[in-house]
């Protein structure tokens, strides 16, 4: 059999090629087109980048929000992002010798410093009328769960105690992951049976529950208070974000975080020690406190002592001067007369853009 050998055409081959690059020019970015008119990229390339901290898992929901809801919050959220607002809300707690609210202070009682300078206090609430949200969250790990049936109980009758007309919780349990049980709501009966039916899980993430509990709150309205009461073995065993991220996503959120530890074993030797000490400089930084209970049965003392606390804050805020540069963290020290209180506020703020 004879091959025939067909010998193209000049212009019919010059045609062919120009249709050819053509279709591949379709298909690709336009390198000459400006940024906004350029392709996005595939889901697959930008998912393969990670930040150098590394990213949690998010958050899980068995009962999510509808989503009109959410996307009404990242709507708002995008919105607070871009508003600059140069207000710094500082919340504070003032304690006598004997760990109890002191209440009826004046504004002239405080001095209060940013970066050292005094700075004046422009807005003064002796105490607060601000509106909570609340995230409760609960260790489900195994290491945890021996006490689970006291830290249930005692948070269901917190639920119970805490919260006003005005205030929302949400219920959130941790282990290998984060879950929010329930919505953010005011419906009492519904948050204790959420917390009643926490099941136990594996590892314990709790760097990865500070961080997705505060951008949780972050995401609610600008005018509330945001609190996390983190209630846990402190056995950090299988987060993927680290300390340092998930203390400044507390800062950044103005997340006020108290922490109860449940120790299982009472000897130093036997525990985590070095969980309990990250703990204690993340809540010290967001101007909470820590509880150690020597047992399950102190759980609802330490809840009603934080629900005192929260009755009795004075609220501070003032415009920075001179204001510091966009982005960056800026201490904040606040100081009470007569000295012998004791004073609790968060001790840094992240600025925003020019």
């Amino acid at each position: 059999m004879s091959i025939t050998h067909l010998r193209p055409h000049p212009p019919l081959l010059l045609a062919a090629l120009a249709l050819f690059f053509a279709g591949i020019a379709f298909t690709q970015d336009k390198p000459d087109r400006p940024p906004w008119a350029q392709k996005p990229k595939s889901s697959a390339s930008s998912t393969s980048s990670s930040s150098p901290t590394g990213e949690p898992g998010k958050i899980v929901q068995p009962t999510p929000p509808a989503p009109t809801e959410n996307s009404q919050e990242s709507a708002a959220q995008r919105g607070r992002i871009r508003v600059n607002v140069n207000l710094v809300n500082v919340l504070v707690s003032v304690l006598d010798e004997k760990n109890r609210p002191a209440p009826d202070l004046s504004r002239e009682a405080f001095q209060l410093f940013e970066e050292g300078v005094e700075q004046k206090i422009d807005k003064f609430e002796s105490e607060t009328s601000q509106p909570l949200d609340l995230a409760i969250m609960i260790d489900a790990s195994l290491s945890a769960h021996k006490e689970i049936s006291f830290e249930q109980e005692a948070a269901a009758h917190f639920i119970r105690q805490v919260l006003r007309p005005g205030d929302r919780l949400a219920v959130f349990a941790f282990d290998e992951n984060v879950t929010q049980v329930t919505a953010f709501s005011d419906i009492v009966a519904d948050l204790q049976a959420a917390v009643r039916r926490i099941p136990a899980g594996a590892g314990t993430s709790i760097y990865d529950a500070v961080l997705l509990g505060s951008r949780s709150l972050e995401s609610r309205g600008d005018d509330r208070r945001r609190v996390i009461i983190l209630v846990t073995d402190a056995g950090e065993t299988t987060s993927s974000s680290d300390f340092d991220v998930a203390r400044k996503e507390a800062v950044r959120a103005n997340a006020l975080l108290y922490t109860i530890v449940i120790r299982p074993v009472k000897n130093e030797s036997g525990r985590n020690t070095a969980g309990e000490h990250a703990l204690e400089t993340m809540t010290d930084t967001t101007g909470g406190a820590m509880f150690y209970p020597d047992t399950p049965q102190e759980l609802g003392a330490i809840f009603d002592r934080i629900d005192r606390e929260l009755r009795t804050q004075y609220l501070l805020a003032y415009y920075p001067t001179p204001r510091g540069p966009a982005n960056t963290f800026r201490s904040i020290q606040v100081t009470v007369t007569p000295a012998d209180y004791h004073v609790r506020h968060r001790k840094s703020y992240l600025t925003g853009p020019q």
